[in-house]
């Protein structure tokens, strides 16, 4: 007879973070991506954070370009079979929020990744920022249409911190996440910016203290990212470290193209909103 070997705490951990990332809330959830630094790696983040929630919650998840300049988010997922863009989608707002929408109609905006199950709902990345920025009643208007057709909502969002239109999306956040590399730079941004918002108001403070800080090592020569887990963890709820991963580095970030010990931490990640909303 063999002998019976229990799981692992490696494994008794994904299992309880897989359970969390797979529940579904009483209504919609909003989730936004934020460092006011570029470079720090909110649109990977905002793309992984989706892919783990569509994959073990059945779908229902978009993510959406808040960037005022030019977002690589639409550079960095699949293409779907047309090219629409959030700008696409302003002049439909009252279609698509009207009794006679069908739930399919919000596909002619959003392009499905057809591996890990999300949506993404892109800005032009070829176009000005003057060309495409929304105004805050048309982002309201999208905000709208979104937590009508999804259960989780993710905005990957721009640098500037003092443009309406991102601190518009402070207002909708149900949770925020501040994404870093372990550059200097970066992790002082988001430090600042967790600062700023605890010194904003009320409601700010509270997304601050819940905040969730992933830590990616973007690049072999940068410091292990568990280095500014204990600054961080004075500021915010939870601090997850992603450990380097050549597959961050695709143009289209694919999670089954990540290493195991990556997807375990994304997955990690992914827990740690979850217990916030």
């Amino acid at each position: 007879m063999g002998i019976k070997v229990g799981p692992t705490a490696c494994e008794r951990q994904a299992w309880t973070d897989e359970h969390l990332v797979a529940q579904h809330w009483p209504g919609p959830r909003t989730v936004v991506v934020l460092n006011g630094k570029g470079g720090a790696g909110k649109t990977p983040t905002a793309i992984l954070l989706s892919s783990f929630f569509a994959r073990l919650g059945s779908g229902s998840v978009v993510v959406a370009d808040g960037n005022v300049t030019r977002g690589t988010l639409g550079w960095r997922t699949e293409q779907g079979a047309h090219s629409a863009t959030i700008l696409d989608m302003v002049p439909e707002i009252g279609r698509l929020l009207s009794p006679e929408a069908r739930h399919g109609d919000v596909a002619a905006f959003t392009h499905h990744q057809t591996v890990d199950r999300f949506d993404v709902l892109r800005s032009n990345p070829l176009l000005l920022s003057t060309e495409q920025k929304l105004t805050p009643a048309q982002l309201d208007g999208i905000q709208q249409v979104l937590i009508r057709y999804y259960r989780l909502i993710v905005w990957d969002t721009g640098n500037d911190e003092g443009d309406e239109l991102w601190l518009r999306l402070i207002e909708r956040a149900d949770q925020i996440v501040v994404a870093t590399s372990t550059r200097p730079d970066h992790a002082e941004a988001g430090r600042l910016l967790l600062q700023a918002l605890t010194n904003r108001d009320g409601r700010s403070a509270v997304l601050a203290r819940n905040a969730v800080v992933v830590v990616s090592q973007a690049d072999k020569e940068e410091a292990q990212p568990q280095s500014l887990v204990e600054g961080f963890s004075a500021l915010a709820r939870e601090v997850v470290t992603i450990p380097y991963d050549k597959g961050m580095r695709e143009q289209w970030l694919r999670s089954d193209r990540l290493a195991p010990a990556t997807r375990l931490a994304w997955l990690h990640a992914a827990a740690a909103v979850a217990r916030g909303l």
